[in-house]
């Protein structure tokens, strides 16, 4: 019986976390710090590349049984959720509001060994806003132009560092790999690449091979950082990631800007949806009851 509560645990989280990491604004490292995985997710992460056989052994199990639900949630925001966000956007933002609204205070009640009485590293969450707020100001700007349908060695090599860069983003709590894509102009090609992909087209298959062979060399490069970042500077790591939290609340505000051929404004108290919102936070509670019921704790 706890072998099949782990395997459900493990595939909601994986599940969570992609759906998470698909959308821009969303973090799926967010998920993973408020579901209570984040520690053994990057610990696994490192393990595989570093550890020992008994640790890698340990860490591919685990790797795989959140991957199964990873990729069955990148696989539906490919095909629902993506759609969703260009169609319903102010919906989903005030959802993703509700999201973090809940989480933040989740999240330093699970850390508060590391919250009370280290006030003075209040810079650091200052630091986190300064960066996902600097981050959002860039995608507001329209980050770039790629053609991703011809394939040069200027290209191959953009899109091979991009996706380093993006998934460093993926895997930290506030920041949003997928708002980096955006602002490197690879969001659409790459998502539309997905859906392409799922229909049993395999032409775009060179670019995906590209950006996957990037976010691997970026997980090898940023891993062990924060790793070492939790285990020695845990009260500074944390009030960064609570920063970068609450800095995602202005780039979920500016989120719609940000959706390609259209022109949607930023999100305001018009087109804000408190059933949404309320939702959000129901389903983050939900989770949290879920997190306990399944005994994480």
């Amino acid at each position: 019986m706890k072998r099949i509560k782990d395997y459900i645990i493990n595939f909601i989280d994986g599940f969570c976390m992609a759906l998470a990491d698909s959308v821009p604004g969303v973090s799926g490292g967010t998920i993973a710090f408020l579901l209570g995985f984040y520690d053994n997710f990057i610990n696994s992460l490192d393990d595989i590349l570093r550890g020992n056989l008994e640790s890698k052994k340990k860490a591919l199990k685990y790797l795989i049984k959140i991957g199964i639900g990873w990729v069955v949630g990148f696989g539906l925001s490919a095909t629902i959720l993506s759609n969703l966000f260009s169609t319903k956007v102010y919906l989903m933002s005030s959802l993703f509001i509700g999201f973090i609204i809940a989480a933040i205070p989740l999240v330093v009640k699970d850390e508060i060994d590391s919250v009370k009485g280290h006030y003075k590293n209040i810079v650091f969450a200052i630091l986190g806003v300064a960066i996902v707020v600097g981050i959002s100001i860039l995608t507001q700007k329209g980050g770039f132009s790629v053609d991703t349908a011809n394939l040069n060695p200027f290209t191959i090599l953009y899109v091979f560092i991009c996706a380093g860069i993006a998934i460093t983003a993926m895997v930290l709590p506030g920041v949003s790999g997928s708002t980096l894509l955006l602002i490197f102009g690879l969001y659409a090609p790459i998502m539309n690449a997905i859906k392409t992909l799922l229909h049993f087209d395999f032409s775009v298959l060179p670019l995906l091979i590209i950006f996957g062979l990037g976010i691997l060399t970026g997980i090898v490069s940023f891993v062990k950082l924060v790793r070492i970042c939790l285990a020695k500077y845990r009260s500074q790591t944390i009030y960064v990631i609570i920063g970068m939290m609450i800095g995602s609340l202005y780039a979920i505000v500016l989120g719609p800007t940000t959706i390609a051929d259209a022109n949607f404004k930023m999100l305001d108290f018009s087109t804000f949806s408190i059933p949404f919102f309320i939702l959000g936070i129901v389903i983050i509670i939900g989770l949290e009851m879920l997190k306990k019921v399944l005994k994480r704790d």
